[in-house]
């Protein structure tokens, strides 16, 4: 690469940090995208690794192999643990190595907040990578085993429940889509025990689930899911956790498996930005940007994505979802091209094209601007976008010919118990 070309480093490579390396690849800049995987994950399909519908190649892709024809892009395998801002170097964990830069592009994202009881963290494991997705399939695949076993030996099992906690979009999807595969598909896998007995519940400490969508596609939801078989309760703040329940208030539910969708927070390095700049985090940890996605007082430093806390045009702060982590990575792609013009900037405006989460097998709501639909066709466009956007033709083929075998067979063909994570 050539030594003269400004040097761009890009922490993290979710779709905030993806996108702005492509767009940056056809500038005359160096790029270095740093990331603790070598891998980027299609995050709105990991719950399908999760729950034993695709295998996870087939929503991640090697970072190399993306950038291996864009010859200014350069990829490190590692974990940022500081900055030096005054002198523009980038501090990598455990190796020494300090990469210099002209312009910084933060795009570390989020992680699991467990809101002050992180011992909470083992016995209901957060859904973030392919790693989590694998020890949440394992433990829930373990379990119908285990009491297949004890059904054989002893003519009885244990209580098949599994518990939710978080009515947001990913708990909606775990909730539903296990529900689903219990009673249509582990059916007629096991001899000794009825997998469609087990009980789902999801749990939601709000008067209701999806909370961030309009009321009418919020009972809706709820709708599709008692449909499939799901509990779902309301108001019901989870006040313990344990290896074999579940409390909620003074009430003690009994539960195999616990999946934690409650809540996340910032990465920690966005404390580190607040320490060394003028910046401000709010309560969720996210970096306050300026209108350019710069924070205060560093034009060359730019955060993006679910670390970003910014203001769309109503005063509501943009949401951490991968469209809007697209938007601001291509608008601070364009704004350091305009630098290079020596143009001015221009003000990042977040387009809110619409909301989509999935519940089950032909069944999803969805919102386009003032349009609200549910059912099978929210379900189609769900499947198409998230095809769309997926990284690589080989993934889109292969997702789709896994939908399809699944829709028309009820088969899954990911159920594979691996080690412990």
């Amino acid at each position: 690469m050539p030594t003269s070309a400004p040097k761009v480093v890009i922490v993290g490579a979710g779709f905030a940090g993806l996108y702005a390396a492509k767009r940056l690849a056809k500038l005359p800049v160096e790029v270095t995208i740093v990331d603790k995987k070598n891998h980027h994950t299609f995050q709105p399909l990991l719950y399908q690794v999760a729950l034993a519908v695709l295998s996870p190649a087939e929503i991640a892709q090697p970072i190399r192999a993306i950038f291996q024809s864009a010859k200014n892009v350069d990829v490190l395998l590692g974990e940022v643990e500081d900055f030096d801002l005054t002198g523009k170097k980038v501090m990598i964990k455990g190796s020494g190595l300090q990469l210099p830069y002209d312009y910084l592009i933060v795009a570390a994202g989020a992680t699991h907040a467990y809101f002050g009881h992180d011992q909470w963290a083992s016995l209901a494991p957060g859904l973030k990578t392919i790693e989590d997705g694998l020890e949440i399939r394992r433990r829930v695949l373990l379990t119908f085993e285990a009491a297949e076993s004890m059904a054989a030996a002893e003519g009885k099992y244990d209580p098949l429940n599994f518990v939710v906690v978080g009515g947001g979009p990913t708990g909606v999807e775990l909730a539903g889509t296990l529900a689903e595969i219990a009673r249509n598909v582990l059916v007629n896998d096991f001899r000794h025990i009825n997998p469609a007995q087990a009980r789902v519940i999801l749990l939601e400490g709000g008067p209701r689930v999806l909370a961030a969508y309009p009321e009418d596609l919020s009972r809706s939801a709820e709708k599709q899911l008692r449909e499939l078989g799901v509990e779902v309760r309301t108001n019901a703040m989870v006040t313990d956790i344990a290896a074999k329940h579940v409390r909620v208030g003074s009430e003690d539910l009994a539960s195999a498996v616990t999946l934690w969708a409650a809540g996340v927070a910032a990465s920690p390095l966005g404390k580190k930005l607040a320490e060394k700049s003028a910046a401000k985090i709010d309560r969720a940890g996210r970096v306050q940007v300026g209108n350019d996605l710069s924070i205060p007082g560093y034009r060359n430093l730019f955060v993006v994505g679910d670390l970003a806390a910014y203001p769309d045009a109503n005063g509501h702060l943009v949401p951490g979802v991968a469209p809007a982590a697209i938007q601001m990575s291509k608008a601070v792609a364009a704004n350091i091209a305009r630098d290079l013009r020596h143009e001015e900037r221009k003000t990042f405006h977040y387009l809110d094209k619409g909301s989509l989460a999935t519940i089950g097998r032909s069944r999803a709501v969805a919102q386009l601007r003032k349009l609200h639909f549910s059912g099978f066709i929210a379900w189609l466009s769900w499947a198409l976008v998230h095809i769309f956007f997926l990284i690589g033709f080989k993934n889109r083929f292969f997702v789709l010919l896994d939908w399809m075998w699944a829709y028309f067979s009820y088969q899954r063909g990911a159920r594979l118990i691996t080690d412990k994570q």
